[in-house]
């Protein structure tokens, strides 16, 4: 059975949960809760021991073959690209789109969250490189750790050969706890969608958000059926584009229900090599630099919002200079978010808030009961975006290896 199909199953099975059990009595929700908290630690339980060693070996490879700067160009101009795309999608949308205003509440500013630029920086050289593998939430300090490892066996080629060849086989004993991970998850679904179905209860009650998350919508369809596509036609001359569309169906469940990039990440690692082809110098280095840094659905979501609450506050059109500035300011949020995998979608919208200021500083909480959904969304772009970007830049490095759609997992 198709890697796919078992996660709609766990999905279906889980919104059923949702209806059937009495949710609204404590003991069952707090186990559904714990259940769900429990698949999403599962869901990334072997993902800082898979990074290290993968990328560590991927650079190693990468250096070794003369091909990592060419690579990691491809990359990064990928990564900045289709952030500027779904920022231009997501500002035109909301402009073209004259959305329902939302009315304003009288709650006030809670505690605001903080991102310290100065704290992540640092937190990319710890005191220890090895306190850089305690934690799987901010994965760039481990990514960076095992550039230095992987180059540093480049470097010392001869002296680093049983290293090199304990790196490659503890990548191949990761990736098989990573298969497993993949495959039970899908039973871990089913808990993950009951609880998303229950912390989106505000968000179907009230229904002046729908408006909104339809233009998300649309705008999705628009990126990954239509421009995506196109793109891959374009760059690689690929005249059956719309497979890695396919092949992103499962991380595409994951990261909806689950809102995190981290965990949906390895769905697309396992879907990257097994389904598109993906050699694995280029599989572990790509997934992870886009799961880290890539939040241009983020900034799609978030400049929909904004535009949202500038007119929920007034009656006043958008003038440009609010437009260029919204525009410069999500795009160097979104490559702050490296930190924050789930959830990051709401931090955002509520700096870029007290930001501008201008009696809108806490025009956030006019959307916090959608919080979770829009979150959803913004998680499905980045996903995307990073299996397509993954996939345009194998073929131009030429580390793919084509496979049959009907051998997909």
């Amino acid at each position: 059975m198709k890697v796919w199909i078992k996660y709609l199953i766990g999905i279906a099975l889980g919104i059923a949960a949702y209806f059937i059990l009495p949710l609204n009595t404590p003991v069952v929700n707090y186990f559904m809760t714990s259940f769900s908290e429990f698949s999403v630690r599962f869901g990334r339980y072997a993902l800082a021991p898979l990074l290290f060693f993968s990328a560590s070996y991927a650079f190693f490879r990468l250096k070794d073959s003369k091909t990592f700067l060419k690579t990691l160009s491809w990359s990064v101009g990928l990564l900045i690209v289709f952030t500027l795309v779904l920022l231009v999608l997501g500002v035109a949308s909301a402009l073209i789109v004259e959305l329902p205003r939302i009315p304003i509440t009288g709650e006030k500013m809670t505690e605001l969250p903080d991102i310290s630029i100065k704290e992540l920086l640092m937190q990319i050289f710890p005191f220890s490189g090895f306190d850089s593998l305690r934690d799987g939430v901010y994965l760039l300090p481990l990514f960076v750790f095992s550039a230095f490892a992987g180059f540093g066996c480049a470097a010392e080629k001869e002296i680093a050969k049983p290293v090199v060849t304990f790196l490659e086989a503890a990548s191949k004993i990761c990736y098989s706890i990573l298969s497993f991970v993949v495959e039970w998850l899908s039973v871990g679904m089913i808990a993950i969608a009951c609880n998303w179905l229950i912390s989106t209860k505000a968000f179907f009650e009230t229904k002046i958000f729908l408006p909104l998350t339809a233009v998300v919508f649309v705008d999705f369809v628009i990126f990954a059926c239509i421009l995506c596509p196109l793109l891959i036609r374009i760059l690689c001359k690929d005249p059956r584009p719309f497979h890695v569309l396919y092949a992103s169906i499962t991380p595409i469940l994951a990261a909806f229900f689950s809102g995190d990039t981290n965990l949906a990440m390895q769905v697309n690692m396992r879907h990257g090599r097994e389904s598109l082809g993906i050699r694995d110098e280029t599989n572990s280095m790509t997934f992870p630099l886009f799961s880290i840094f890539s939040r241009g659905g983020t900034a799609l979501v978030m400049a929909i919002c904004f535009v949202t609450i500038l007119r929920s506050y007034s009656k006043l059109g958008i003038k440009v200079d609010d437009v260029v500035w919204l525009f410069t300011s999500s795009f160097f949020i979104s490559f702050i978010l490296c930190a924050i995998p789930s959830g990051g979608t709401f931090v955002a919208l509520t700096l870029l808030c007290t930001m501008y200021g201008r009696g809108v500083a806490a025009g956030y909480l006019l959307l916090r009961p959608a919080a979770p959904v829009l979150c959803s969304f913004a998680a499905i772009f980045d996903v995307t975006s990073a299996i397509y970007a993954s996939y345009i830049t194998a073929v131009k490095m030429k580390t793919i290896d084509h496979t049959d759609i009907r051998h997909y997992i």
